[in-house]
């Protein structure tokens, strides 16, 4: 199986998949910041984890490339962060809303760019760590409306700080065509 981890920051997720695939198949780890690329490299030697390739995306060709090349695609794109405000309590006092409209608009761009990457019958699974519907629910519509006939919601999931656990949001996606 051949598993894309398209917004993989410093390789958390990363190691979790390769611990869960057993050194089988690949692992593409994809991130816009190379530095986190190379903590990854270096967390990953420490781990034993020898099927992980670490790919900076530093253009848009990087994404164009990798069309219909991934059995799996995780996406756990940037976010507000309200499902973490109980670990960052500070954060509650930083009015943000100027910022959201970019943060909605990023996710909205990466879900559509990077969706492409995963071969049909794969999977998408996009995420956050938001509470917003807006950064959650309404993108995973706003998609599924935009590509009606080409991928469907399997299922999905809102964890709410409630709980005992840090908030966040998980989708899973079908490409169908």
């Amino acid at each position: 199986m051949r598993v894309i981890d398209a917004c993989a920051g410093s390789g958390g997720k990363t190691l979790q998949l390769a611990a869960c695939m057993q050194g089988k198949g690949s692992i593409i780890a994809m991130d816009t910041q190379a530095w986190k690329l190379d903590d990854l490299k270096k967390r990953a030697k420490r781990a034993g984890a020898f099927n992980i390739e670490p790919r900076l995306i530093d253009s848009t060709k990087v994404i164009k490339r990798m069309a219909d090349s991934a059995d799996r695609v995780l996406i756990d794109a940037p976010c507000s962060g309200t499902g973490v405000v109980r670990r960052m309590p500070d954060s509650k006092w930083r009015d943000g809303r100027e910022n959201l409209n970019e943060i909605r608009t990023v996710q909205s761009d990466i879900l559509e760019r990077y969706s492409k990457m995963v071969k049909v019958g794969g999977l998408v699974i996009y995420s956050t760590c938001s509470i917003m519907p807006s950064e959650n629910e309404r993108q995973v519509e706003n998609f599924l409306n935009h590509h009606q006939g080409e991928y469907e919601l399997v299922e999905d999931k809102q964890i709410m700080p409630s709980s005992g656990f840090d908030g966040f949001y998980m989708a899973k996606l079908k490409r169908i065509k």
